[in-house]
């Protein structure tokens, strides 16, 4: 039996009957408010208990992953240049070192011109080999020695070190769902637990006389408890941590006390039914007992939905939904799923979308299907799927992309400008904010760590500096970071803007040659003076770096037209480079400053580059870019890259 309201409760209902019914906007606005900002309570789980959690605080990557150059088949390490006249008819023979790289072994011999070492899936690529041949390609000549008929290039079958991920870079953003995918990432890092954000604990309550619970015997005028249970599951789909304390009848102080108990262990408390104002529902009379500012807003201009009732009861946000299912999950996910999302650390939801045109053309292999890997980005006319480089050992290459497209066996390509249909990995896919492609550089990361903290889904891709403007000339990305010196200007990547781009200023960052310290052929010389006496010593080892990038150009403007041992190695990264020295796979290469000092190897400093942003000027308004850009500006990432060693602009 209903409790009849107080006298002042009485006055109180009359006044309520002449509330002012709210716009969505000004609800939410009202809503957000008073709850927002707030702290969000995290803590340390271990990676399997941190599934479906938000991070609370970026990762960054401790190691480089993989750790060293690697083998992706099974067969032997060999040197390019030796194989570079083999075919059919000409067959090169090679003999066999005394030793086998499985995986977890480490070479001991290094790969002397004539010479290949058998090397299982996985294996470290010993010393002096540049790429790896497969068994299958191969013929017995003897007990030690081999016949390879085709040619290899350099860098065959091998994933250099740091190629999947590099030491230092942000591995994930504060916010990121953690998923198997992710798990994968910080496993293969090393990482054993994480900080995530703690799921809001969420209480559920139904109101009504009527109402019984599935499983109990329906009684006349009596129906089943739906919304108990469907707004449980909204709220673990969505971040929550529910715990459904049952259906309460139609009695103000059980009610109360129910409410009262709930408020006591929960985060937050969501109803349904009892909102409307007549005089039989009691939720919102309750409210204004439990806690200061009580309602926020009581009917809000939706339909279906107008009775939704929000509050804020010394700051946890209690809910009544309208009591009809259709009307309370309506209200629930437009109104209520934002707000949970943001307590529990959560990105905001979005649409997925499947359709894209492919910008380049992806070369594949007859007879196989295959299933390629895509990110989204927004071009012109559409989303652009660009598809992952990292190769089919890369964890970030599963973990980073949106889905992925198929081409099929009796292809040997996908064209440039193709439209295909991607298959997406999550129905809830988020379009990047800003999409940049270009030369990667680890001050990035402090840049835009700022825009993903405000909610920003920032996509940067590595490609190079002339790749990076290629795309930025095609309308893929926003922004294009380019370290290009031009000789006949003597001046850096102005030289190289195209119509509709313009120079955005970014840092200076020291490039220079890196060697082991100790390493007498390098000690107390200048950088051009290091590589004179590094083309002097046969035995020293170079490592270069992928063309198109510009540290490349700088590389081969110092070597003139020399190709030293070792030219032919081209990892696609800083940190690469810096790992084949440290590991003694070769002994000098050209990276920048903060690099070689986080690697503890010596450094020869040779010029400072500018490392500025190739703005494409018809989406400079765009909001997402407009925040890059302030970010760029502002005083903290000014003071967070000259922490890590760069010199802003």
């Amino acid at each position: 039996m209903t409790t009849p309201p107080q006298p002042q409760d009485r006055a109180s209902l009359d006044q309520e009957q002449f509330l002012k019914i709210l716009s969505r906007e000004e609800a939410v606005r009202r809503f957000d408010d008073a709850l927002f900002p707030r702290a969000l309570p995290s803590e340390m789980r271990k990676l399997a208990d941190a599934l479906g959690s938000a991070l609370a605080e970026d990762v960054t990557a401790p190691i480089d992953v993989p750790p060293f150059d690697r083998s992706n088949v099974d067969g032997f390490a060999v040197r390019s240049a030796d194989l570079a006249a083999a075919g059919e008819a000409a067959p090169v023979h090679l003999v066999l070192n005394d030793e086998v790289i499985a995986c977890g072994t480490a070479p001991k011999l290094q790969v002397a011109s004539g010479t290949a070492t058998p090397i299982a899936t996985g294996g470290p690529v010993p010393r002096g080999a540049d790429a790896v041949v497969m068994v299958e390609h191969t013929q017995p000549a003897g007990a030690q020695a081999i016949e390879v008929r085709r040619s290899a290039s350099p860098g065959q079958f091998v994933s250099y070190a740091g190629s999947d991920i590099a030491r230092g870079e942000a591995l994930l953003r504060a916010g990121s769902v953690v998923g198997s995918r992710e798990i994968g990432m910080l496993a293969a890092c090393g990482i054993a637990e994480v900080r995530v954000s703690r799921k809001p604990r969420v209480a559920v309550i139904s109101t009504g006389d009527e109402l019984v619970q599935p499983g109990e015997m329906l009684s006349p005028a009596a129906i089943y408890d739906t919304n108990g249970a469907i707004v449980a599951a909204a709220i673990n789909e969505n971040g929550g941590a529910a715990t459904f304390l049952g259906a309460i009848p139609d009695d103000e102080a059980k009610l109360e006390a129910a409410m009262r108990r709930a408020l006591a262990g929960a985060d937050m408390l969501v109803l349904s039914g009892g909102t409307s104002k007549g005089a039989g529902d009691l939720s919102h009379r309750i409210i204004g007992r439990l806690g200061k500012p009580g309602i926020i807003a009581h009917g809000v201009a939706l339909k279906p939905g107008k009775p939704l009732c929000l509050a804020v009861c010394d700051g946890k946000p209690v809910v009544i939904l309208p009591g009809f299912p259709t009307s309370a999950m309506f209200t629930f996910h437009d109104m209520i799923v934002p707000v949970l999302r943001r307590m529990a650390g959560l990105p905001p939801r979005a649409d997925a979308m499947v359709s894209a045109k492919v910008p380049v053309r992806i070369a594949s292999e007859l007879g196989r299907t295959e299933f390629v890997m895509v990110s989204l980005v927004e071009g012109k006319g559409g989303l652009i799927a660009y598809p992952s480089g990292k190769g089919s050992g890369a964890i970030t290459s599963f973990a980073q992309a949106d889905g992925f497209l198929r081409i099929d066996a009796l292809a040997d390509q996908m064209p440039s400008g193709t439209d295909a249909e991607v298959t997406l990995f999550t129905p809830h896919v988020r379009v990047p904010d800003l999409v940049i492609i270009g030369s990667h550089c680890s001050g990035l990361d402090l840049v835009t760590a700022p825009l993903a903290r405000a909610g920003l889904a920032v996509r940067s891709i590595a490609v190079g500096s002339l790749g990076g403007l290629a795309a930025a000339r095609r309308g893929e990305c926003d922004l294009a970071p380019i370290h290009l010196f031009d000789d006949k200007t003597e001046t850096y990547n102005t030289p190289y803007l195209a119509e509709g781009l313009e120079l955005v200023p970014g840092w200076r960052r020291m490039q220079g040659i890196v060697f082991r310290k100790g390493d007498k052929r390098f000690a107390g010389l200048g950088a051009k003076e290091a590589v004179a006496a590094a083309l002097g010593d046969p035995a020293c080892i170079m490592v270069n770096r992928n063309q198109g990038a510009g540290t490349r150009i700088l590389i081969d403007r110092l070597l003139g037209g020399a190709r030293p041992e070792g030219y032919w190695n081209q990892p696609r990264s800083h940190n690469a480079v810096a790992a084949a020295v440290a590991q003694h796979r070769a002994d000098w290469g050209m990276t920048i400053a903060p690099v070689a000092h986080a690697t503890g190897l010596g450094f020869i400093p040779l010029t400072e580059e500018h490392y500025d942003f190739a703005l494409v000027t018809a989406r400079k308004q765009r909001p997402a870019v407009q925040a890059f850009l302030d970010a760029l500006a502002s005083d903290d990432s000014r003071a967070a890259l000259e922490r890590a060693g760069f010199r802003p602009a």
